[in-house]
């Protein structure tokens, strides 16, 4: 990309005004309107059950990566933390809103951003492409106040911060993301494409890596340098293989992908039509985006947002070339897709979470509030929805089977368990008044994991069943 492309147009400070006094409230309301379906339940998936009982163990004193574990970085959890403090933890409206407020930054960005290099109709564009395909996902993956939602306006930053030659600003907007999900920081590599594009003085680039660095070693020192080395990078290496899951990861995989493609439909014919945009760094953010993607080899629907920003841009950067018809028909397609997305939403079955609510129904009624209840599964949210303790820090049955990686069974059992799990976890969960096997057949029951055997047979029995979960009271 030529290096005059990063310097700023003229404008005229009254005309700027103007122009964001008119764009941004039909981006909110177009925001609300995207969001609508968030709204309708008090959970979406088993993510948002993590975070909403990690907040509840940090608020009550729980420690980061040594009490309250996951393969997250902290920004998220301190985020709930933060809104439980304000709203009370019975309810995620409040981390809901603040979903919403981040997909609205991140359009009013991308449409600065836009604005900035092709003029005042392509930010309008960008910001409205953005949310129109922002809800393209299953609903439980783009409606969901989790790790990705948050992700997307710090990458957004750190383009928009990079594209103003603000270098500080930029890495530490490349360390918000990071800080937020590991992948995050993927958005590295399309500043430092701008950096060396712009031709700016090595003291640009300490500023960068100085703003890259110094908050993550500050959310080191914050929580426990070690455990967060671990649990962010180096313990994650069983979670990664696709080794046993080939053909069930591939379906996922393909399946995302058509569900995204459908959601862009209106993007995709523009940007084949006009290579010729200059716009090097976006493909990098895109490519980059995708990496992100890739990593583990999961393809879980969430991991796909973080493509839509630079999606959004390249197509506004290929519609501003082309007759202005086709950017009339580029929105119109994107909405007509919002509008099928946005019905999924709110037409999407609730079938896990009834489930959640059923057995939370019975921990709750079988338990005292200072009781602690051990859930093997992977609705975490049960401990939320009953109000109760978990009795170990490992809140799901996947960080002691390697299930929760969403593996078809050929890599789980406790040899694929984190490192040192199950010493913790034999010590802590003697500790449950209630233990609730949800395997349901899955891979990790009981029959297959010794370690859980042997901690029933020890001082449980089974009282009975609950759509399908044993529930085991301890002798005596």
């Amino acid at each position: 990309m030529p290096a005059e492309l990063l310097l700023p147009s003229p404008s005229v400070p009254g005309s700027r005004a103007a122009y964001w006094s008119r764009l941004l409230p039909p981006l909110a309301a177009l925001a609300c309107v995207t969001r609508i379906p968030s709204f309708t339940r008090p959970l979406w998936n088993p993510d948002e059950g993590y975070l909403a009982v990690q907040a509840r163990l940090l608020a009550q004193g729980g420690e980061l990566y040594e009490t309250v574990v996951d393969r997250k970085p902290p920004l998220v959890p301190w985020l709930y933390e933060a809104t439980f403090a304000v709203t009370g933890s019975g309810t995620l409206a409040g981390v809901r809103v603040l979903a919403l407020l981040a997909h609205l930054l991140t359009a009013a960005l991308l449409a600065s951003l836009a604005r900035h290099r092709w003029g005042d109709r392509s930010g309008r564009t960008a910001g409205v492409l953005y949310l129109l395909i922002s809800v393209g996902l299953n609903p439980e993956d783009a409606q969901a106040a989790t790790f990705e939602a948050f992700v997307l306006p710090c990458t957004a930053a750190a383009m928009w911060c990079a594209d103003r030659r603000r270098w500080g600003a930029a890495g530490t907007a490349v360390a918000c993301a990071f800080l937020t999900k590991q992948t995050g920081g993927a958005v590295l590599l399309p500043v430092l494409w701008l950096y060396v594009a712009s031709g700016a003085r090595r003291g640009g680039l300490g500023r960068l890596v100085a703003g890259a660095v110094l908050p993550v070693l500050g959310a080191a020192l914050a929580t426990d340098p070690v455990g967060f080395v671990f649990w962010t990078v180096t313990g994650s290496g069983a979670y990664a293989t696709l080794t046993g899951s080939e053909l069930h990861v591939l379906a996922r995989g393909s399946v995302n992908t058509a569900i995204v493609s459908v959601a862009c439909a209106g993007l995709i014919a523009p940007v084949a039509r006009a290579r010729r945009a200059p716009t090097a760094d976006l493909w990098l953010w895109l490519l980059a985006s995708a990496g992100g993607v890739l990593l583990g080899l999961h393809f879980f629907g969430h991991y796909y947002l973080p493509l839509l920003p630079p999606a959004a841009l390249l197509a506004t950067a290929a519609l501003r070339v082309l007759p202005y018809d086709r950017t009339v028909t580029a929105v119109f397609t994107s909405a007509c897709a919002c509008v099928l997305f946005l019905t999924w939403g709110v037409l999407a079955p609730r079938t896990d979470l009834d489930h959640a609510r059923r057995v939370a129904q019975a921990v709750s009624s079988r338990t005292a509030p200072g009781d602690a209840v051990l859930v093997w599964g992977i609705h975490p949210e049960t401990y939320w929805l009953a109000d109760r303790a978990p009795a170990t820090r490992y809140l799901t049955a996947g960080l002691l089977t390697n299930y929760s990686g969403g593996r078809d069974g050929g890599r789980v059992g406790e040899r694929y368990a984190v490192r040192g799990a199950w010493t913790v976890f034999r010590r802590e969960a003697v500790s449950a008044a209630l233990v609730v096997d949800d395997s349901r057949g899955k891979p990790y029951g009981p029959e297959r994991v010794r370690g859980l055997r042997r901690l029933l047979s020890a001082g449980y029995e089974a009282v009975g069943t609950v759509d399908g979960a044993v529930l085991y009271v301890r002798r005596g």
